[in-house]
């Protein structure tokens, strides 16, 4: 897969003759509303042919499969498929192997050069000993280089129909799937969800789902909610009775606390909490796992962050989501929602106090549409990447792209006169996340939100990772 950024006079024709690719490739791989209209500046993905296949309206697996002369079962497994008959258009699928014909004097080390993957891997695809002798005119399968597995979690706070809709396209690349929220009651009860659709997409999918529990209180973290349970025993086995027995009736397999502006002097109230639950969930097989604050030190001051003990959460739980993102809110002025720079502050501290497979990196899938010049008290639109590309087009921007944050934005002006200034997410800056994943060697990533749309990372997140599956 390539990452091309358009520029004047491009046309989706051109950029397919010259990646040697249908157009219709392009076009499907990147949902472009109309393939007629690039945007300056845009990021596009641009599918290798002889390694990936976008799924076409009307295409079935075993055709693609054919196609590429792979066994189906091979070309399922490469892509966490369950249904064969449950592929998408605009799917983007991982051809796991090319077959080869061996020729006079190929050895399995000389065709592991040549094709730059190890003998050991075509071994291996094979199901031959390394050391095996190969003749001429034997078939060999050649794997394409082994991708990391890596595990890839999702937020989501659309819980209905749409929203399942979402996960049944993008399944195939999820670990797990949180739906967003229930929350707990000063007395250990929890509110009710109606996440139905969104757990029989996850199911249909084989995608695990984790409950999340917040301190929400009429839509707002509430720090006297987390204090009133936080500093009672007895409502905190309370509360475990009933998480356990709503996970027992939906069918999670775990839990995910984003417990937010908890006071400074219940920090390790908090932590006895987590031990609690863990010693209730963990010999029932069940994961517990939290949502941190972004620290870059340990006693870093401020309500978000004294509470959220890096070191102690890494000890106690399976692991944990760092919110890294949100540098650029709403409520603040013009900014990258997620610069590089400071994700890397964050985990060059995180690694220092929690294990590297605990940590999964938060990535922002949305964008922000502000007005300028900014003035505080103003908020921030949100909007989906695709949105994004949208106005661009709509207004004729160019879409510029900030080297130092690894992320897109652009400015335009409205036809009521008011100018804008977005920030959002495309396949550049996605990719420079997940180099992070790569190179910290964490536990993976989880994405904050799944409602918004944003095609573009399913193709890189399958360029990069063999995405994990609980059994």
């Amino acid at each position: 897969m390539q990452i091309y950024v358009v520029r004047q006079g491009d046309t989706v024709r051109q950029l397919a003759q010259r990646y040697r690719v249908d157009v219709s490739q392009i076009t499907l791989a990147n949902q472009l509303a109309d393939p007629n209209v690039l945007v300056v500046g845009q990021a596009l993905v641009i599918p290798n042919p002889a390694r990936e296949y976008v799924v076409q309206p009307g295409d079935q697996l075993a055709g693609i499969a054919d196609r590429y002369g792979v066994a189906i079962q091979d070309l399922a497994a490469a892509n966490n498929i369950v249904n064969p008959a449950l592929i998408f258009p605009g799917e983007v699928l991982v051809i796991p192997y090319f077959p080869y014909t061996v020729q006079a004097g190929d050895t399995l080390w000389y065709l592991a050069d040549r094709y730059g993957t190890t003998a050991n891997r075509i071994a291996l695809a094979n199901r031959i000993n390394p050391q095996a002798t190969i003749y001429p005119g034997q078939i060999l399968r050649i794997p394409y280089d082994g991708r990391p597995i890596k595990e890839i979690n999702g937020y989501t706070t659309l819980i209905n129909e749409r929203g399942a809709a979402t996960v049944l396209y993008v399944g195939n690349s999820l670990t797990h799937v949180f739906p967003f929220a229930y929350n707990m009651r000063a007395d250990g009860t929890i509110t009710a969800l109606e996440e139905g659709p969104i757990l029989e997409a996850a199911r249909t999918q084989n995608v695990t789902t984790l409950l999340v529990l917040t301190n929400l209180l009429e839509d707002k973290f509430n720090s006297d909610l987390a204090a009133s349970v936080l500093r009672s025993p007895d409502v905190q086995e309370k509360l475990i009775d009933n998480l356990l027995r709503v996970i027992q009736e939906k069918g999670y397999k775990g839990i995910n606390f984003d417990f937010e502006y908890v006071y400074p002097e219940d920090r390790e109230n908090y932590n006895a909490f987590l031990r609690r639950v863990v010693a209730r969930f963990r010999p029932r097989g069940l994961l517990v796992s939290t949502a941190l604050a972004p620290k870059y030190r340990t006693d870093q001051p401020g309500l978000l962050y004294e509470a959220h003990d890096y070191k102690a959460q890494g000890e106690i739980v399976d692991f944990v989501v760092l919110m890294t993102y949100e540098w650029g809110w709403a409520g603040g002025r013009p900014l990258a929602i997620s610069p590089i720079p400071n994700i890397r502050q964050i985990l060059d501290y995180a690694v220092t106090v929690i294990p590297r497979n605990k940590i999964s990196m938060g990535v922002s899938i949305y964008g922000r549409n502000w007005r300028i010049p900014w003035q505080q008290g103003t908020t921030a639109g949100t909007i989906s990447p695709q949105e994004a590309v949208g106005l661009a087009a709509r207004y004729g921007a160019v879409i510029e792209y900030n080297q130092n944050y690894q992320a897109p934005f652009f400015r335009y002006t409205d036809q009521t006169g008011q100018q804008h200034e977005v920030w959002f997410e495309d396949a550049r800056s996605v990719q420079a996340k997940y180099d992070l994943v790569r190179e910290y060697n964490l536990r993976g990533a989880s994405y904050w939100d799944l409602r918004y749309a944003f095609p573009q990372n399913w193709a890189v997140v399958k360029n990069n990772f063999v995405v994990e599956k609980l059994q």
